[in-house]
């Protein structure tokens, strides 16, 4: 009955085809998500090996409201600030052109080619906007006094410990879309995906010694 029923919608309608796809079609196809692949790949893979499978955080850029966000919460600070997986740089830019002077972190060694070189091409000295390809895990952050960082929720315990261990006190760290669990909030700016978190390194010390009690 039902290759009966199959028959007929062939037959009169020229629907639901029995036959493969075209080869053709099919080669394109493959092709095409093969591409899209490489091209992702590109991005997220390269710098992978070089730091436990705990710690890995694909690159996502940050969005144009998100960046605005950070910068609210940035206002009124001063002195160097450390972007945590800086990607293609467009927080550093935003920093820098607000007078901080900027390290951008980032172990994709095409994102850190493409950010030196648009700092390049838009003349943005090194002094203000610096691209380093180098793993921040295993860096001492103790010489900056602002951090930013839009990584991912499994890695907020661990960035928290290295945090708390070497940044100065009056420190100022910000976390994008995802906050510090056990830390008390400044402020907070945005809602949804471009929700910005601000934290007072002084103030979350004092908090979890209060709490250790």
């Amino acid at each position: 009955m039902e290759d009966s029923i199959e028959m007929i919608l062939q037959e009169h309608c020229g629907v639901f085809p029995t036959n493969r796809p075209h080869p053709v079609l099919s080669a394109c196809t493959a092709a095409l998500l093969t591409g899209l692949y490489g091209v992702w790949s590109m991005f997220t893979v390269p710098g992978f090996r070089k730091i436990p499978w705990s710690l890995k955080v694909p690159y996502l850029p940050s969005s144009r409201d998100q960046t605005q966000n950070v910068m609210k919460l940035l206002q009124g600070r001063r002195g160097h600030l450390a972007d945590l997986g800086s990607g293609d740089g467009r927080l550093v830019f935003a920093a820098s052109t607000a007078g901080f002077q900027c390290t951008g972190f980032e172990i994709n060694s095409i994102l850190v080619a493409y950010a030196r070189s648009k700092a390049c091409w838009n003349g943005v000295p090194s002094r203000q906007a610096t691209f380093v390809k180098k793993d921040f895990w295993k860096t001492d952050l103790s010489s900056y006094n602002n951090v930013t960082a839009f990584l991912a929720p499994g890695v907020m315990e661990l960035l928290g410990e290295k945090l708390l261990k070497e940044l100065p006190e009056g420190a100022l760290v910000i976390a994008c879309r995802f906050p510090f669990s056990d830390w008390p909030q400044k402020s907070c700016v945005g809602s949804g995906l471009d929700q910005t978190f601000a934290y007072d390194i002084s103030s979350v010390r004092t908090h979890l010694r209060t709490a250790a009690k």
